[in-house]
């Protein structure tokens, strides 16, 4: 176990947890007090340290993808699936009624002209319901009008997260991709968009604030 922690960086006593509660599997036992591990060990480890550690799953939650993983009764598809549940989102506070029924109304007719598909309830459901709905309390329900241009770009950096996943080795390497990728590929839109924004801006307004004149005609 000492040569499994040098090669992974994990800690012996992370990997002693990792296995008591069923999150590695175990090693080849050699001796009483012995067992063997192999690269198997190690690219569980990277995976368990991305879905526990990047992603934030609780270790629940993490079992619950890990059980997919080694199941050959489910797709990578629902593999995928059950990770991107237990990844964090956006969570705004409980809009009322009449903000959450536009809110939904909005998002189903979205889910039409996409012909996307979606489960009531789900975090990532519930996440666009409560941001909706939030925009709709504030007076911004004419945000729908541009709604549509926001789904077709998410839909865009969708396909490259998914083209690039799908060329990955093994499901194991695909999965952690999926959780890296959709974590730190968050941070890098929302530093992307700043600074589009800003160059955006360059080109719609003047330094004093007024629309520009190429905008303007």
């Amino acid at each position: 176990m000492a040569e499994l922690s040098g090669e992974s960086g994990v800690p012996v006593a992370t990997i002693k947890y990792y296995l008591r509660e069923g999150l590695l599997h175990p090693g080849e036992r050699t001796s009483p007090n012995q067992a063997r591990y192999d690269g198997t060990h190690i690219q569980r480890l990277r995976l368990v340290r991305a879905l526990l550690d990047i992603g934030g799953l609780s270790v629940a939650t993490a079992k619950d993808v890990l059980a997919a993983l080694d199941s050959s009764e489910v797709s990578l598809h629902h593999v995928l699936g059950v990770t991107q549940y237990g990844l964090p989102l956006a969570n705004p506070e409980q809009a009322d009624e009449e903000a959450r029924a536009w809110a939904w109304a909005t998002l189903e007719k979205l889910m039409d002209e996409r012909d996307w598909e979606c489960e009531e309830g789900s975090p990532v459901v519930e996440s666009l319901i409560g941001v909706l709905a939030t925009m709709y309390a504030l007076g911004y329900a004419d945000f729908v009008s541009v709604l549509g241009r926001y789904a077709e770009a998410a839909e865009n950096v969708a396909e490259v997260d998914v083209r690039y996943i799908a060329d990955l080795p093994n499901p194991e390497s695909i999965v952690e991709g999926m959780v890296v990728g959709t974590l730190f590929g968050d941070a890098l839109l929302v530093a992307l968009r700043r600074l589009a924004q800003a160059n955006v801006s360059a080109t719609v307004f003047d330094t004093d604030g007024k629309v520009s004149r190429r905008e303007a005609e």
